[in-house]
């Protein structure tokens, strides 16, 4: 086994990337039944919370920051449910910079892919891994975009979204030209917030326009469960005749949907 590694950003945020990273991990866990881990590398632990939830986690002892610090990222493993971990961030995890800059002090391309080195004992052990990063040029995103194969932007369709997702591709394209990057946009989430608005459909006319088929023909469309999911963890609750309640399975129905379109996208690629 050999794990797919995937960054999921947008130089903007609130855009919805751990909403995007938490649910395609556990579709993939649940759905397809791969062995998952989710990294977060946000210093404000969204993703860790939301998980740390979804599991019924009451204390998290573990963190990337440990990983950074004791140059193994193995034993910050935790386990959410079958098939679905993670290693949680914590706040401690903002001083990355100064930690990089101290264990390669005259280095940049060390420091930058460093993820890189402590993830590929990982790939062994997981067929999918999510990183969930801040929304900023930084030792963050850099050290994500090295260690992944495939980049998947989230498009809220709004301008300054767009503007955010040409600035992560721009700057995707930068470390592939100076560092050997080896990524490629797996592909464009758009997420609606209002159907039939007038800014959202310009905005994603326009993105196809620029990007093409990169940019998924499923649309993430505002509900009010996935604002539940962030709250209580992601869950599919059953009613009393034993199916999944019907808003959870209109939730995951739609990620699901992302998740194979994403698929189709990584088998065509991988032909080219």
């Amino acid at each position: 086994m050999s794990g797919t590694v995937y960054v999921v950003g947008n130089f903007k945020g609130g855009v919805g990337k751990t909403k995007t990273v938490t649910m395609l991990a556990y579709e993939s866990a649940v759905f397809l039944k791969e062995k998952t881990l989710v990294i977060d590398m946000d210093p404000q632990g969204n993703a860790t919370r939301v998980l740390a939830k979804t599991g019924n986690l009451d204390t998290i002892d573990k963190s990337i920051t440990d990983g950074f610090q004791n140059e193994s990222l193995e034993k910050e493993i935790i386990s959410v449910m079958d098939n679905l971990h993670m290693i949680p961030a914590n706040t401690s995890f903002r001083n990355l910079p100064k930690l990089l800059f101290n264990m390669f002090p005259d280095d940049e391309l060390s420091q930058i892919s460093y993820l890189k080195k402590l993830i590929e004992p990982l790939k062994k052990k997981y067929d999918r891994i999510y990183i969930d990063v801040p929304p900023t040029i930084s030792d963050y995103s850099d050290n994500a975009m090295i260690a992944a194969d495939y980049c998947i932007i989230v498009l809220q369709t709004q301008e300054l979204s767009l503007d955010g997702a040409q600035t992560y591709i721009a700057y995707m394209q930068f470390l592939s030209e100076n560092y050997d990057a080896q990524l490629q946009v797996l592909g464009i989430i758009p997420m609606m917030l209002r159907q039939g608005g007038r800014v959202d459909t310009k905005v994603l006319d326009q993105a196809k326009d620029m990007y093409g088929g990169n940019v998924l023909n499923t649309i993430v469309n505002y509900q009010e469960r996935l604002k539940v999911f962030d709250v209580e963890g992601i869950h599919m609750h059953k009613n009393i005749n034993g199916k999944v309640e019907m808003w959870d399975a209109k939730a995951h129905k739609l990620f699901i949907e992302v998740l194979e379109e994403l698929n189709e996208h990584e088998k065509y690629l991988e032909k080219l």
